[in-house]
Protein backbone atom coordinates (compact mmCIF):
# COMPACT_ATOMS: atom_id res chain seq x y z
CA UNK A 1 0.00 0.00 0.00
CA UNK A 2 1.36 3.66 -0.60
CA UNK A 3 1.66 5.77 1.91
CA UNK A 4 0.17 9.44 2.09
CA UNK A 5 1.34 11.56 4.55
CA UNK A 6 -0.13 15.17 5.41
CA UNK A 7 1.76 15.62 8.54
CA UNK A 8 4.16 17.72 7.84
CA UNK A 9 3.63 19.61 11.07
CA UNK A 10 4.87 17.31 12.51
CA UNK A 11 7.98 16.15 11.23
CA UNK A 12 9.35 16.56 7.15
CA UNK A 13 11.32 13.66 5.49
CA UNK A 14 15.33 14.72 5.14
CA UNK A 15 15.73 15.92 1.93
CA UNK A 16 18.37 13.74 -0.49
CA UNK A 17 20.24 16.72 -1.09
CA UNK A 18 20.29 17.54 2.64
CA UNK A 19 21.49 14.20 3.66
CA UNK A 20 24.40 13.80 1.06
CA UNK A 21 25.85 16.95 2.84
CA UNK A 22 25.30 15.57 6.33
CA UNK A 23 27.03 12.09 5.42
CA UNK A 24 31.03 12.72 4.94
CA UNK A 25 30.37 14.45 8.75
CA UNK A 26 29.85 11.03 9.91
CA UNK A 27 32.48 9.39 9.00
CA UNK A 28 35.00 11.13 7.09
CA UNK A 29 35.22 14.82 8.48
CA UNK A 30 34.66 13.39 12.14
CA UNK A 31 36.36 15.31 14.02
CA UNK A 32 35.86 17.26 17.60
CA UNK A 33 35.00 21.33 16.30
CA UNK A 34 36.94 22.18 19.59
CA UNK A 35 40.40 20.29 18.69
CA UNK A 36 42.59 22.70 17.56
CA UNK A 37 44.24 20.22 14.44
CA UNK A 38 43.27 20.18 10.95
CA UNK A 39 40.15 17.87 10.85
CA UNK A 40 38.71 19.38 14.08
CA UNK A 41 39.21 22.96 12.00
CA UNK A 42 37.65 21.49 9.20
CA UNK A 43 34.07 20.69 10.84
CA UNK A 44 34.46 23.99 12.75
CA UNK A 45 34.59 25.51 9.49
CA UNK A 46 31.21 23.48 8.46
CA UNK A 47 29.64 24.54 11.81
CA UNK A 48 30.59 27.87 10.30
CA UNK A 49 29.02 27.72 7.29
CA UNK A 50 25.83 26.75 8.35
CA UNK A 51 26.02 29.30 11.00
CA UNK A 52 26.13 31.62 8.14
CA UNK A 53 22.97 30.20 5.88
CA UNK A 54 20.63 30.68 8.73
CA UNK A 55 22.21 34.12 9.26
CA UNK A 56 21.34 35.08 5.56
CA UNK A 57 17.69 33.61 5.51
CA UNK A 58 16.57 35.42 8.49
CA UNK A 59 19.02 38.32 8.01
CA UNK A 60 21.00 38.86 10.95
CA UNK A 61 24.98 38.19 11.94
CA UNK A 62 26.32 34.71 11.91
CA UNK A 63 27.24 35.29 15.55
CA UNK A 64 24.12 35.58 16.33
CA UNK A 65 22.71 31.93 15.54
CA UNK A 66 23.24 29.65 18.33
CA UNK A 67 23.03 25.79 17.33
CA UNK A 68 20.76 23.67 20.03
CA UNK A 69 19.30 20.42 19.86
CA UNK A 70 15.64 20.91 19.26
CA UNK A 71 12.59 23.87 19.25
CA UNK A 72 12.25 23.00 22.50
CA UNK A 73 15.62 23.71 23.79
CA UNK A 74 15.81 26.43 21.86
CA UNK A 75 12.85 27.60 23.43
CA UNK A 76 13.99 27.01 26.85
CA UNK A 77 17.12 28.75 26.54
CA UNK A 78 15.49 31.81 25.02
CA UNK A 79 13.04 32.04 27.97
CA UNK A 80 14.81 30.62 30.72
CA UNK A 81 17.96 31.89 29.92
CA UNK A 82 16.99 35.58 29.65
CA UNK A 83 14.45 35.55 32.68
CA UNK A 84 17.34 34.51 34.79
CA UNK A 85 19.88 36.79 33.21
CA UNK A 86 17.85 40.23 34.00
CA UNK A 87 15.39 39.18 36.95
CA UNK A 88 17.07 42.44 38.51
CA UNK A 89 15.19 44.42 36.13
CA UNK A 90 11.87 42.70 36.56
CA UNK A 91 9.78 39.13 36.70
CA UNK A 92 7.46 39.23 34.16
CA UNK A 93 6.30 37.80 31.06
CA UNK A 94 3.82 38.05 28.69
CA UNK A 95 2.99 35.19 26.52
CA UNK A 96 -0.03 33.61 25.02
CA UNK A 97 -3.03 30.90 25.20
CA UNK A 98 -2.19 29.03 22.03
CA UNK A 99 1.70 28.51 22.40
CA UNK A 100 3.78 25.27 21.99
CA UNK A 101 4.39 23.15 25.21
CA UNK A 102 7.57 24.09 24.85
CA UNK A 103 6.86 28.00 26.01
CA UNK A 104 3.65 27.21 28.03
CA UNK A 105 5.36 24.28 29.80
CA UNK A 106 8.85 26.83 30.24
CA UNK A 107 6.76 29.51 31.50
CA UNK A 108 5.12 27.26 34.07
CA UNK A 109 7.81 26.45 35.65
CA UNK A 110 9.17 29.54 35.57
CA UNK A 111 5.99 30.65 37.89
CA UNK A 112 6.96 28.03 40.66
CA UNK A 113 10.24 29.90 40.44
CA UNK A 114 8.52 33.26 41.39
CA UNK A 115 7.90 34.74 37.85
CA UNK A 116 4.27 36.43 37.03
CA UNK A 117 3.34 35.15 33.24
CA UNK A 118 -0.05 36.85 31.77
CA UNK A 119 -1.74 34.26 29.17
CA UNK A 120 -3.04 36.65 26.48
CA UNK A 121 -6.52 35.40 24.77
CA UNK A 122 -6.75 34.79 20.98
CA UNK A 123 -9.59 35.23 19.25
CA UNK A 124 -11.61 33.20 17.32
CA UNK A 125 -8.77 32.78 14.53
CA UNK A 126 -6.53 32.43 16.79
CA UNK A 127 -4.78 36.03 17.10
CA UNK A 128 -4.03 37.89 19.23
CA UNK A 129 -5.33 41.44 20.37
CA UNK A 130 -2.42 44.18 19.91
CA UNK A 131 -4.20 46.54 22.55
CA UNK A 132 -4.66 44.02 24.71
CA UNK A 133 -0.68 42.85 24.13
CA UNK A 134 -0.09 47.07 24.74
CA UNK A 135 -2.23 46.83 27.89
CA UNK A 136 -0.53 43.86 29.70
CA UNK A 137 2.50 45.48 29.61
CA UNK A 138 4.00 46.34 33.52
CA UNK A 139 6.44 48.13 34.69
CA UNK A 140 8.49 44.77 35.38
CA UNK A 141 8.07 43.05 31.93
CA UNK A 142 10.97 41.84 30.92
CA UNK A 143 9.88 39.30 28.21
CA UNK A 144 7.39 38.82 25.54
CA UNK A 145 7.15 35.44 23.85
CA UNK A 146 4.41 34.93 21.09
CA UNK A 147 4.36 32.61 18.52
CA UNK A 148 5.47 33.30 14.75
CA UNK A 149 2.19 30.99 13.56
CA UNK A 150 0.58 27.91 15.38
CA UNK A 151 1.43 24.52 15.13
CA UNK A 152 -2.57 23.25 15.22
CA UNK A 153 -4.28 26.02 13.24
CA UNK A 154 -2.03 27.12 11.95
CA UNK A 155 -2.34 30.93 11.82
CA UNK A 156 0.04 33.52 11.88
CA UNK A 157 0.73 36.49 13.96
CA UNK A 158 1.20 39.84 13.75
CA UNK A 159 5.08 39.72 14.49
CA UNK A 160 6.45 42.75 12.53
CA UNK A 161 3.42 45.03 14.90
CA UNK A 162 4.46 42.72 18.17
CA UNK A 163 7.99 43.84 17.39
CA UNK A 164 7.15 47.67 17.44
CA UNK A 165 5.39 47.07 20.73
CA UNK A 166 8.08 45.62 22.27
CA UNK A 167 10.33 47.92 20.98
CA UNK A 168 8.94 50.47 22.05
CA UNK A 169 8.47 49.80 26.01
CA UNK A 170 12.56 48.59 25.54
CA UNK A 171 11.26 44.86 26.62
CA UNK A 172 12.89 42.18 24.87
CA UNK A 173 10.75 39.69 22.07
CA UNK A 174 11.01 36.23 21.71
CA UNK A 175 9.13 34.22 19.22
CA UNK A 176 9.02 30.54 18.34
CA UNK A 177 9.67 30.08 14.72
CA UNK A 178 9.56 26.36 14.88
CA UNK A 179 6.42 26.02 12.37
CA UNK A 180 7.02 29.23 10.49
CA UNK A 181 11.02 29.09 9.19
CA UNK A 182 10.62 27.25 5.38
CA UNK A 183 7.29 28.82 4.84
CA UNK A 184 7.02 32.27 5.41
CA UNK A 185 9.92 34.73 5.15
CA UNK A 186 11.28 35.87 8.45
CA UNK A 187 13.30 39.35 8.82
CA UNK A 188 14.58 39.95 12.77
CA UNK A 189 15.65 43.30 12.11
CA UNK A 190 12.47 44.58 10.03
CA UNK A 191 10.81 42.70 12.46
CA UNK A 192 12.15 43.48 15.59
CA UNK A 193 12.71 40.45 16.42
CA UNK A 194 15.29 39.78 19.72
CA UNK A 195 15.15 36.01 19.92
CA UNK A 196 13.80 33.34 17.88
CA UNK A 197 13.69 29.61 17.74
CA UNK A 198 13.57 27.24 15.11
CA UNK A 199 13.98 23.23 14.44
CA UNK A 200 15.42 21.39 11.60
CA UNK A 201 13.62 18.84 11.15
CA UNK A 202 10.35 21.06 10.57
CA UNK A 203 11.64 22.36 6.71
CA UNK A 204 13.08 18.77 5.86
CA UNK A 205 16.51 19.02 7.50
CA UNK A 206 17.36 16.22 10.12
CA UNK A 207 15.79 15.85 13.85
CA UNK A 208 17.89 16.38 17.06
CA UNK A 209 19.27 19.75 16.06
CA UNK A 210 17.87 23.10 16.31
CA UNK A 211 18.83 26.81 16.63
CA UNK A 212 18.08 30.07 18.34
CA UNK A 213 19.17 33.91 16.64
CA UNK A 214 20.10 35.96 20.08
CA UNK A 215 20.31 39.50 18.81
CA UNK A 216 23.94 41.28 19.85
CA UNK A 217 24.06 42.26 22.96
CA UNK A 218 21.51 40.62 24.67
CA UNK A 219 22.30 38.65 28.03
CA UNK A 220 21.17 35.05 28.26
CA UNK A 221 22.14 32.70 30.64
CA UNK A 222 22.98 29.25 29.81
CA UNK A 223 20.93 25.76 30.97
CA UNK A 224 23.69 23.67 31.28
CA UNK A 225 27.22 23.20 32.72
CA UNK A 226 30.58 21.57 30.43
CA UNK A 227 32.81 23.00 28.05
CA UNK A 228 32.71 26.57 26.19
CA UNK A 229 30.47 25.53 22.97
CA UNK A 230 28.62 27.66 21.41
CA UNK A 231 30.34 30.70 22.68
CA UNK A 232 30.02 29.43 26.50
CA UNK A 233 25.81 29.37 26.07
CA UNK A 234 25.16 25.67 25.29
CA UNK A 235 27.87 23.08 26.33
CA UNK A 236 28.64 19.97 24.36
CA UNK A 237 30.38 18.67 21.76
CA UNK A 238 28.21 19.76 18.65
CA UNK A 239 26.25 17.63 16.70
CA UNK A 240 28.30 18.56 13.38
CA UNK A 241 25.99 16.41 10.71
CA UNK A 242 22.95 17.75 12.20
CA UNK A 243 24.48 21.51 11.96
CA UNK A 244 25.16 20.96 8.96
CA UNK A 245 22.18 19.28 7.59
CA UNK A 246 20.10 22.30 8.92
CA UNK A 247 22.22 24.73 7.53
CA UNK A 248 21.64 23.09 3.71
CA UNK A 249 17.63 22.36 4.27
CA UNK A 250 17.35 25.92 5.42
CA UNK A 251 19.70 27.16 2.43
CA UNK A 252 17.24 24.91 -0.46
CA UNK A 253 14.02 26.02 1.54
CA UNK A 254 14.50 29.64 0.60
CA UNK A 255 15.55 29.12 -3.28
CA UNK A 256 12.55 28.10 -4.30
CA UNK A 257 10.03 29.92 -1.80
CA UNK A 258 7.93 31.42 -3.56
CA UNK A 259 7.08 28.44 -6.11
CA UNK A 260 6.65 25.53 -3.55
CA UNK A 261 4.61 28.12 -1.46
CA UNK A 262 2.13 28.61 -4.26
CA UNK A 263 1.82 24.98 -4.07
CA UNK A 264 0.99 24.30 -1.08
CA UNK A 265 -1.58 27.36 -0.68
CA UNK A 266 -3.61 25.76 -3.69
CA UNK A 267 -3.68 22.10 -2.54
CA UNK A 268 -4.55 23.58 0.91
CA UNK A 269 -7.16 25.61 -0.44
CA UNK A 270 -8.83 23.05 -2.59
CA UNK A 271 -8.58 20.71 0.35
CA UNK A 272 -10.74 23.27 2.11
CA UNK A 273 -12.93 23.51 -0.31
CA UNK A 274 -14.05 20.05 -1.05
CA UNK A 275 -14.27 18.96 2.70
CA UNK A 276 -16.80 22.30 3.37
CA UNK A 277 -18.39 21.02 0.02
CA UNK A 278 -18.40 17.18 0.36
CA UNK A 279 -19.09 16.57 4.11
CA UNK A 280 -21.75 18.36 6.10
CA UNK A 281 -21.00 19.39 9.66
CA UNK A 282 -17.62 20.96 9.62
CA UNK A 283 -15.54 23.77 10.94
CA UNK A 284 -12.13 25.52 9.55
CA UNK A 285 -10.00 25.81 13.06
CA UNK A 286 -8.23 28.93 12.45
CA UNK A 287 -7.80 32.38 9.90
CA UNK A 288 -8.82 31.04 6.47
CA UNK A 289 -6.12 32.91 4.79
CA UNK A 290 -3.84 34.54 7.57
CA UNK A 291 -2.44 31.06 8.04
CA UNK A 292 0.42 28.79 6.88
CA UNK A 293 0.63 27.78 3.00
CA UNK A 294 0.10 23.48 4.09
CA UNK A 295 -1.84 24.34 7.12
CA UNK A 296 -5.20 22.71 7.99
CA UNK A 297 -7.67 21.88 10.76
CA UNK A 298 -10.74 21.30 10.63
CA UNK A 299 -13.57 20.03 12.94
CA UNK A 300 -15.86 16.94 12.44
CA UNK A 301 -18.40 17.32 14.29
CA UNK A 302 -19.53 13.51 16.10
CA UNK A 303 -16.50 11.99 15.25
CA UNK A 304 -13.14 11.11 17.27
CA UNK A 305 -10.56 12.24 15.77
CA UNK A 306 -8.36 9.27 17.41
CA UNK A 307 -11.03 6.69 15.41
CA UNK A 308 -10.72 8.33 12.54
CA UNK A 309 -6.65 8.79 12.51
CA UNK A 310 -6.97 4.67 13.13
CA UNK A 311 -9.42 4.57 10.14
CA UNK A 312 -7.05 6.93 7.61
CA UNK A 313 -4.26 4.70 9.01
CA UNK A 314 -5.61 1.48 7.30
CA UNK A 315 -5.86 3.52 4.06
CA UNK A 316 -2.24 4.27 4.05
CA UNK A 317 -2.86 8.17 5.17
CA UNK A 318 -0.89 9.75 7.54
CA UNK A 319 -2.79 12.81 9.30
CA UNK A 320 -3.11 14.17 13.28
CA UNK A 321 -5.64 15.15 15.62
CA UNK A 322 -3.13 18.16 16.47
CA UNK A 323 0.34 18.73 17.88
CA UNK A 324 2.15 15.73 17.57
CA UNK A 325 3.94 16.49 20.96
CA UNK A 326 0.20 15.87 22.29
CA UNK A 327 0.10 12.50 21.43
CA UNK A 328 -1.61 9.91 24.16
CA UNK A 329 -3.55 12.80 25.43
CA UNK A 330 -6.77 12.36 25.85
CA UNK A 331 -7.61 16.55 26.70
CA UNK A 332 -8.93 18.69 24.09
CA UNK A 333 -6.56 20.70 22.42
CA UNK A 334 -5.45 23.75 24.40
CA UNK A 335 -5.16 25.91 21.31
CA UNK A 336 -8.96 25.19 20.09
CA UNK A 337 -10.25 25.71 23.49
CA UNK A 338 -8.55 28.75 23.48
CA UNK A 339 -10.56 29.54 20.15
CA UNK A 340 -13.69 28.68 21.18
CA UNK A 341 -14.59 25.38 19.89
CA UNK A 342 -16.38 23.22 22.03
CA UNK A 343 -14.99 20.64 23.39
CA UNK A 344 -16.83 17.62 21.35
CA UNK A 345 -16.37 19.50 18.64
CA UNK A 346 -12.29 19.83 19.11
CA UNK A 347 -12.12 16.23 20.09
CA UNK A 348 -12.90 15.88 16.19
CA UNK A 349 -10.47 17.86 14.70
CA UNK A 350 -8.41 16.47 11.89
CA UNK A 351 -4.80 18.37 11.33
CA UNK A 352 -3.78 17.60 7.54
CA UNK A 353 -0.37 19.46 6.73
CA UNK A 354 0.83 19.34 3.27
CA UNK A 355 4.40 19.10 2.09
CA UNK A 356 6.71 19.24 -0.81
CA UNK A 357 5.59 15.51 -2.12
CA UNK A 358 1.94 15.90 -1.90
CA UNK A 359 0.28 16.24 -5.15
CA UNK A 360 -3.39 17.19 -6.15
CA UNK A 361 -4.04 13.05 -6.74
CA UNK A 362 -2.76 12.48 -2.90
CA UNK A 363 -5.13 15.46 -1.64
CA UNK A 364 -7.94 13.80 -3.96
CA UNK A 365 -7.34 10.41 -2.34
CA UNK A 366 -8.15 11.79 1.27
CA UNK A 367 -10.62 13.50 0.07
CA UNK A 368 -12.35 10.62 -1.24
CA UNK A 369 -11.41 8.08 1.89
CA UNK A 370 -12.79 10.91 4.79
CA UNK A 371 -15.82 11.26 3.15
CA UNK A 372 -16.48 7.52 2.98
CA UNK A 373 -14.77 7.21 6.93
CA UNK A 374 -16.95 9.86 8.42
CA UNK A 375 -19.84 8.59 6.70
CA UNK A 376 -19.61 5.13 8.27
CA UNK A 377 -18.30 6.44 11.37
CA UNK A 378 -21.55 8.64 11.69
CA UNK A 379 -23.59 6.00 11.33
CA UNK A 380 -22.32 4.01 14.27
Amino acid sequence: MKIRYFDHAATTYVKEEVLNTMIPFFAIEYGNASSMYSKGRETKKAIHLAREKVAKVINCKAKEIYFTSCGSESDNLAIKGVCYKNKQKGNHIITTKIEHPAVLHTCQTLEKQGFEVTYLNVDSNGCISLYELENAIKENTILISIMTANNEIGTIQPIKEIGKIAKKHNILFHTDSVQAIGNIKIDVEGMNIDLLSMSAHKFYGPKGVGALYVKEGIEFGKLQDGGHQERDKRAGTENVAGIVGLGEAIDIAYKNFENNNEKLKKLRDYYISQIEEKIPNVKLNGDRTNRLPGNTNISFEGIQSEELLYKLDEKGICASGGSACSTGNSSPSHVLMAIGINSKMAKGALRVTLGAENTKEDVDYLIENLIQIISELRKQ
